[in-house]
Order: structure tokens, then C-alpha cells, then sequence
């Protein structure tokens, strides 16, 4: 899961919002805690450790979610193909993975649908 995602979810369970993370976090303002939650900007080590005393997590927990974001293995388009994947309903996925297989020469898999009630 995205680092901005596992944010936005550990502030709902607490309640918080954008505000509230920005005043946890000494020169951190409002406006970057929220470019942290679209996943448009990183914070930092020492940040990322705030955050997560302040929600209650190991800052270990986040600092996994941040290798993972930036996997080094992955090109920028694979990041955003994930990314958008990620947003997609099961029935999407299912299409735009069909797709890809077929512009990757990969057979189509055959899938069971159930019937629509």
C-alpha cells in the first residue's frame, strides 16, 4: 500500500486531519502534511518518525511503507500503473490486466464471472 494511502488511513482511525498532523510536526505545514497525504510529496526520516508517534504506530511501519513506495526496482510508470491499479474496482483490474497481457503477447486467461443478480 502507498505511503500517502496507510497515512490517510492511520489519521482517519485517529481522528486526525492535515491540521492536526501539521501542529504534531514542527515545521511542517499544513499544506505539505497534505501534499504527504495525496502522495504527491515524501516527508523525511525525522518526520516520518513524528508521524508515526503521533499516530500511534512504529515509525518502522512506516519507514517499510516508504521502501516500498519507492521500490528502485520499478520504473516510474510501473509506480504509476500500480498506483492507478490500486484505484480501479475488481472488475477494472480484471479488464486492464486482460489488456495487458494481450499487448505483452501473454495468452488470455480464462476467468469465471458470476452471474449478475
Amino acid at each position: 500500500m502507498p505511503l500517502a494511502t496507510t497515512l490517510r488511513l492511520l489519521a482517519k482511525a485517529r481522528g486526525m486531519n492535515a491540521t492536526d498532523l501539521a501542529t504534531a510536526i514542527p515545521r511542517a505545514g499544513v499544506a505539505t502534511v497534505s501534499a504527504w497525504l495525496r502522495g504527491e510529496k515524501m516527508p523525511g526520516r525525522d518526520q516520518l518518525e513524528l508521524l508515526a508517534r503521533t499516530l500511534g504506530v512504529p515509525a518502522g511501519a512506516l519507514l517499510s511503507e516508504l521502501a516500498s513506495t519507492l521500490d528502485p526496482s520499478r520504473t516510474q510508470g510501473e509506480h504509476d500503473l500500480l498506483a492507478a491499479y490500486r484505484t480501479m474496482n475488481t472488475r477494472q483490474q480484471g479488464a486492464l490486466l486482460e489488456i495487458a497481457r494481450g499487448l505483452a503477447g501473454h495468452p488470455a486467461r480464462k476467468t469465471t464471472t458470476k452471474p449478475r443478480k
